[in-house]
């Protein structure tokens, strides 16, 4: 048996619900609440939390607030035109005789098992005098005439308790600080 166009169409109609669109609806602008949403429509309210609850509007035009801006940054100037020390990182640990020989201990030559963290910067033509050095938990800051040093620690330190050396022999300065990290407790 063969069916005519009209007669497909027909069948066609028989099996179609109400709720199928047909091919010639494509351009038609779909009605509901998904076509009304945007960009801006992503994404919690503005003013309010995930919870719902509105939060507080804060009347600032800063950028920032203050828990988003990195430890050290005020000392950081772009127009210093006073050039950076050279400086070396060193790491060192106490280590016993049942550490070494015994190897009853749980400490391995990684910095995870170090204490102590020793900073040496290399400070020519300057004297101890002319030396400012302000330590925070996780920068360090020495400045001198001629030199500037902005450096982001790569471990938390205990800086209230740090020791500072001046070498005059070798115009360097030696600053070493207690690391206080999360999990010191599981290396020592």
């Amino acid at each position: 048996m063969e069916l005519n166009p009209t007669q497909i169409a027909a069948v066609v109609d028989l099996f179609k619900t109400e709720d199928d669109e047909s091919d010639g609806d494509d351009d038609k602008p779909i009605s509901g609440t998904a076509s009304s949403m945007g960009p801006g429509n992503i994404g919690p309210a503005k003013g309010s939390d995930v919870s719902g609850k509105a939060e507080p509007v804060i009347d600032s035009k800063d950028i920032w607030s203050e828990a988003e801006v990195p430890e050290g940054a005020e000392y950081d100037q772009l127009y210093d035109p006073r050039p950076q020390p050279e400086y070396d990182i060193l790491y060192s640990q106490s280590v016993t005789s049942e550490d070494i020989f015994l190897q009853m201990g749980n400490k391995t030559p990684m910095t995870a098992s170090c204490e102590n963290m020793t900073i040496k910067i290399k400070l020519p033509d300057s004297k101890m005098s002319d030396v400012e050095l302000d330590v925070k938990a996780k920068f360090l800051d020495c400045r001198t005439p001629k030199y500037k040093l902005g450096l982001h620690l790569p471990h938390p330190v205990d800086h209230k308790n740090g020791k500072a050396k001046w070498d005059s022999k070798t115009e360097t300065l030696i600053v070493t600080l207690k690391m206080s990290r999360e999990y010191d407790m599981f290396n020592f």
